[in-house]
């Protein structure tokens, strides 16, 4: 059984979900099989079948997610310091050839988000971060083609 490392606020959210899917979701999928059954005949009720469908994928949501749980390495991004990027870092960064300015925190796969600017630490700009301090200008193998950065500042924040 391997570990993986996840923020504190990614371990909270993980839990927050689960507690969501037991104490919400659970019991309003138990009432909906419960309504669904009193409509009679279960071999030809859509509803029946679709509630019993949707708590099966509410089980192994639960079953996934607590099992992430207990394998999680909860790392606390605030107690980190150091000039080199590694795990939990807050990396702004400068595109070399639009001079565009992008900031990502490198966090665990479960919370990656680009959205947010949150990417997984193994995403391949990530990993070519990892290790890199400030001033340092890094290639990354991109989807789009090769891109190069410099790394303006690193934060633990």
């Amino acid at each position: 059984m391997d570990k993986f490392p996840m923020t504190k606020a990614g371990f909270d959210k993980l839990e927050a979900d689960i507690k969501h899917l037991k104490s919400v979701e659970r019991p309003a999928i138990i009432q909906a099989i419960a309504e669904a059954r009193a409509h009679g005949d279960l071999s030809e009720n859509a509803e029946y079948h679709a509630a019993k469908e949707r708590q099966s994928w509410i089980e192994g949501q639960v079953m996934d997610l607590e099992d992430k749980h207990s394998r999680a390495q909860v790392i606390d991004v605030a107690s980190l310091s150091g000039p080199s990027v590694k795990f939990g870092a807050t990396v702004t960064l400068i595109d070399e050839d639009t001079e565009e300015e992008k900031r990502y925190q490198i966090v665990g796969e479960l919370e990656a988000d680009l959205k947010q600017n949150r990417i997984s630490i193994s995403s391949p700009i990530a990993r070519a971060l990892i290790g890199k301090e400030e001033g340092d200008s890094v290639e990354v193998a991109a989807p789009g083609g090769s891109r190069v950065y410099e790394i303006e500042k690193v934060e633990y924040v």
